[in-house]
């Protein structure tokens, strides 16, 4: 009777699980796990790389801007993009051609890389979600990050458990060794550039001519503790852009981080008052949601951003930068980017207008700037060719190793 109970328990907990995911009611940041997992029992796949995605909604940003990288790489060895939530998994397939498909469960995903004999998963943030694939000891594992920065968590302890860490240049080899214990940057993580900026404009605007300075307001999202917590939203943004829209020698775009408000709501009203005070400027200023930043780079003369991934990037424009000092307990090294571009506290914010006109005008730190796109991206221009090359190598490398496993392992078993 006791065992009857309990298994009706079981069953009931089970259904209303599975009930709760079809109706699209898990709370936000939980994958579905609805995957096409019985439909997958029996298939086998031609691509040797797939691209585990364990993210929800929120983070299919982080994913998107690979999306051109992987379909130079599919030509070479195939990709395939696997998620693990059914509603991220039907937008990608929407927004690029790579085949997705959907695994709600290990067991369907092990048994998929060794039919079809996966050499390579790569992974595009550090979600907890990514275990799922790399217990698989039969592929190596590549950690491709979504975007260089100075945060702390840039130099993730995480990193740890990939095979390689593929990253932009000599700052982010050097980040990795300079705050990592026990880990060896030197044969773990490779400089491959970051190809994202392959095709990005550089120098003055096009059209820049005499008009208004367009000024680029792109803040970081809130972070989930107080030592990430580097936007600039509350502390400073209202702020910055009720100056800006008052000068007229600005027009502004404000383009706020896709999570934006997903851990605080005080973040999300000040990015809803952000957005009515630009709404109520008038022609030229505008907020900006589109799913490539750099196409948003290409409209502006001077970014305002805070300690994060897209201050590294516009580095290649060439453009000035100015990054703020963010509030409270952020956890801020001293860098070389940080130590070179001003920096922008809420005490400055009187004299806004004045300091980005300094900087679109003159650009005092020009010269230093375009040093450290060396030292951050290396040559900006080939880093999809080097991500190709090096995936391909990795693949290489992981069958001969295989082949030379494979039959120790038969031997062990006799």
């Amino acid at each position: 009777m006791d065992l009857d109970l309990a298994r009706l328990r079981r069953r009931v907990r089970a259904g209303g699980g599975l009930a709760l995911r079809r109706l699209g009611w898990l709370p936000a940041g939980m994958p579905d796990g609805l995957g096409e997992d019985a439909s997958l029992a029996d298939r086998t796949f031609d691509q040797r790389v797939v691209v585990y995605f364990a993210g929800t909604s929120q983070n299919i940003y982080q994913l998107r801007q690979w999306y051109a990288p992987l379909a130079v790489l599919d030509a070479r060895h195939g990709v395939l993009i696997v998620c693990a939530d059914s509603r991220v998994a039907r937008v990608v397939a929407r927004e690029q051609a790579l085949p997705v498909v959907t695994v709600g469960r290990s067991a369907t995903l092990d048994a998929m890389a060794e039919r079809s004999d996966t050499a390579l998963f790569c992974y595009v943030g550090h979600d907890v979600g990514n275990f799922s694939a790399l217990r698989i000891p039969s592929a190596a594992h590549v950690f491709l990050s979504h975007g260089e920065s100075d945060k702390r968590v840039a130099a993730s302890n995480l990193v740890k458990a990939y095979d390689y860490a593929f990253v932009a240049g000599q700052g982010a080899v050097d980040r990795f060794a300079g705050q990592l214990m026990w880990f060896d940057a030197s044969a773990h993580v490779v400089p491959i550039g970051r190809p994202q900026l392959d095709g990005i404009a550089t120098g003055p605007r096009a059209g820049r001519g005499d008009g208004p300075v367009v000024v680029l307001y792109g803040p970081t999202w809130e972070g989930g503790q107080g030592s990430s917590a580097y936007s600039s939203v509350v502390s400073q943004g209202e702020r910055i852009v009720a100056a800006l829209v008052a000068d007229p020698r600005f027009r502004v775009v404000y383009r706020p981080h896709p999570r934006t408000g997903a851990s605080d709501a005080a973040y999300a009203a000040a990015d809803a008052r952000i957005r009515a005070t630009l709404a109520a400027a008038g022609p030229g200023h505008r907020v900006d949601t589109g799913t490539d930043p750099y196409r948003t780079f290409e409209g502006a003369d001077v970014l305002i951003t805070d300690v994060s991934a897209i201050a590294f990037d516009w580095l290649a424009t060439g453009r000035p930068l100015v990054v703020t000092v963010p509030p409270g307990t952020a956890d801020v090294a001293s860098t070389r980017l940080l130590d070179t571009v001003p920096r922008l506290r809420a005490s400055d914010l009187p004299a806004l207008g004045d300091l980005v006109a300094r900087e679109v005008d003159l650009d005092p730190t020009g010269a230093e700037r375009a040093a450290l796109v060396d030292y951050y991206f290396g040559t900006v221009g080939a880093a999809t060719a080097r991500f190709v090359a090096e995936c391909d190598r990795v693949v290489r490398e992981r069958d001969a190793l295989r082949a030379s496993v494979a039959p120790r392992a038969d031997r062990g078993q006799g």
